[in-house]
């Protein structure tokens, strides 16, 4: 299965099941939240540029607790990135 959003910046990212797997199995804590980090990349409460060129995606989750969402937009399409 291939998610699909559009990020702040009109941009189309994809979200395979193959680079899910890869994100959870760093970051087990994201298990059952893929819904909550596409929401973030579509529309976050903050993005933040990384140091190459990737962007973050920050919503609060609840008082005190934030998804934080690192990925990259292309020209015409971009990918979720796991956080190493």
């Amino acid at each position: 299965m291939i998610d699909q959003i559009l990020s702040k910046n009109g941009v189309s990212i994809r979200l395979t099941d193959e680079r899910w797997a890869h994100i959870t199995e760093e970051h087990c804590e994201l298990a059952g939240l893929r819904s909550d980090v596409l929401e973030t990349v579509l529309d976050p409460e903050r993005i933040f540029i990384g140091g190459e060129g990737e962007l973050i995606a920050v919503r609060e989750m609840k008082i005190g607790k934030h998804l934080v969402v690192i990925y990259r937009e292309q020209r015409k399409t971009g990918l979720l990135l796991p956080r190493s």
